[in-house]
């Protein structure tokens, strides 16, 4: 038998049977969904009092947080930060499908094959998809695993925006003609 580890794929079907099981997993012991951006929410917010400390009394944020009993800490979620890295990361080296490569071929036929370009747009990208995820009080793990399980209105109809907004963006940026360089 094939070792699993070593596969470049697994079937979406067996990996979804999986992120099921790990979400209840979640419930039962932590009685709290799946979500990674309240890490970095709660981390922000550290730094915010740690830099003002007088914001805790007066800034909406703390304020409203203090009332919901969820004052910033650093939490379990960390740890499915870290464990997301960690896994792709060796996901990537046993199945041998890491590499250098820094400009994939579909942004270098678009945009040329500079890097500093690419690595800002990533920054970006990543920056707006985190106040988006803030903004929608929860993630694509947040909303589209756990709120999609619990069949929360408010997750399907992110799922649906963002598969949307992902679908226009790719368009924007790549055109009819990137169909045909992936």
């Amino acid at each position: 038998m094939n070792n699993p580890l070593t596969k470049t794929a697994w079937s979406p079907y067996l990996v979804g049977a999986a992120i099921g099981v790990l979400s209840w997993f979640a419930f039962a012991t932590a009685d709290h969904p799946l979500g990674i951006t309240s890490a970095f929410e709660n981390t922000a917010a550290l730094a915010g009092q740690a830099v003002a400390p007088s914001l805790e009394e007066t800034h909406p944020y703390y304020v409203e947080k203090a009332k919901e009993g969820e004052s910033p800490k650093i939490g379990w979620e960390w740890t499915l930060v870290l464990g997301v890295f960690v896994g792709a990361l060796l996901s990537s080296l046993l199945s041998g499908d890491r590499t250098n490569l820094k400009v994939p071929p579909l942004w270098r036929s678009r945009f040329g094959g500079g890097t500093a370009k690419r690595f800002v747009a990533a920054f970006l990208g990543g920056a707006v998809m985190m106040f988006g995820a803030r903004l929608a009080q929860g993630c694509t793990s947040g909303h589209g695993i756990s709120g999609t399980l619990q069949l929360a209105a408010s997750s399907w109809l992110f799922v649906a925006a963002m598969f949307a907004a992902a679908v226009a963006t790719a368009y924007l940026l790549y055109g009819k003609e990137g169909a045909t360089n992936v």
